[in-house]
């Protein structure tokens, strides 16, 4: 009763829905990645490699340039060279999506592992001063609102960057041109190929945005929120923004509310001492939660109709 009642006192304060915020972001900046391919026929499970290689290489170019921005463009860089292996894998030689996706994510894991030793030995790889870290923004006078200031407006650069390409993902996808033609190819590739759509090229362009954002988060995971790298740090969390895409019926802000979800239970699990719930049962809970959405207790979910499907021309 006592656990019960600190968890109801939790959920009312700010600090709470400020690092829900805060861990919903690291999943909806995959997740959007994740819609966009998926919206154009290309299944992408590869987002949690993609995040924990941006997440290295934005904290080995931070510590080595002192930059956190040109860190972050690092790790996106990062992030976009893994997008466009399983690109060429799966669009250009048609291979099984899901099998380069896991096959991404485990090279991933085992090459940051062996980047790791050669470039700091055995020694841990530090962490990243303050001054080079993403910074923290506090919007003056929006700040100072009773409990919306902290929780919308004393957030870290990225959350502000992330809910401005939440909206752009949706305007790009659902009211303009390049959205219909990434729609279409996702739908029906040779239909969208007889109107004269470019099929590999469209695919292409959103496997690798996937993998800009995938680095992104990672940048935001290592240099925002963690301040150095671990091995596999990602800790499943490309998994969970897979599943919060399939929550939210493959569009961004559905997905987003997923994330929320997702964030919070993230969020209290990080505020076990306020709670004093054993730490082991917390730490189930957001992948409690993923196991939910995938068993399908929030309704069935169906994906694009060519989603997962190679495009092969002059196919019927």
């Amino acid at each position: 009763m006592s656990a019960l009642t600190d968890i109801l006192h939790l959920l009312l304060t700010a600090n709470l829905w400020q690092a829900t915020l805060a861990a919903a972001v690291l999943l909806l900046l995959p997740a959007l990645g994740g819609t966009i391919s998926e919206r154009s026929g290309v299944v992408n499970i590869a987002m949690e490699g993609m995040m924990l290689t941006g997440a290295f290489f934005g904290v080995v170019a931070d510590l080595a340039w002192h930059n956190p921005w040109l860190a972050t463009g690092v790790a996106m860089l990062a992030g976009a060279l893994m997008a466009t292996i399983h690109a060429v894998v799966s669009i250009q030689f048609r291979a099984d999506q899901i099998v380069s996706g896991i096959a991404i994510n485990i090279a991933a894991v085992g090459l940051t592992v062996f980047l790791l030793n050669r470039i700091y030995g055995l020694q841990d790889v530090g962490h990243v001063g303050a001054s080079n870290l993403l910074p923290n923004i506090n919007v003056p006078g929006f700040d100072q609102i009773p409990f919306f200031g902290k929780v919308l407006f004393q957030q870290n650069v990225i959350v502000y960057v992330a809910l401005v390409l939440l909206v752009l993902t949706h305007l790009v996808l659902f009211r303009t041109r390049l959205g219909l033609r990434i729609r279409a190819v996702g739908e029906h590739p040779q239909a969208a190929d007889t109107a004269g759509i470019n099929v590999f090229a469209i695919r292409y362009g959103a496997v690798i945005t996937s993998g800009l954002l995938s680095g992104l988060s990672g940048a935001f995971l290592a240099i925002g929120i963690s301040n150095t790298f671990v091995p596999n740090m990602t800790d499943g969390r490309g998994y969970i923004a897979l599943a919060a895409m399939i929550f939210g019926k493959w569009t961004p802000f559905g997905a987003f509310v997923a994330c929320l979800i997702f964030g919070l239970g993230q969020a209290i699990y990080d505020n076990n001492s306020i709670i004093h719930v054993s730490q082991y049962l917390l730490s189930m809970l957001p992948y409690v939660l993923t196991l939910i959405v995938l068993a399908g207790l929030v309704g069935r979910s169906t994906p694009p109709a060519a989603d997962g499907l190679p495009y092969v021309p002059g196919s019927e």
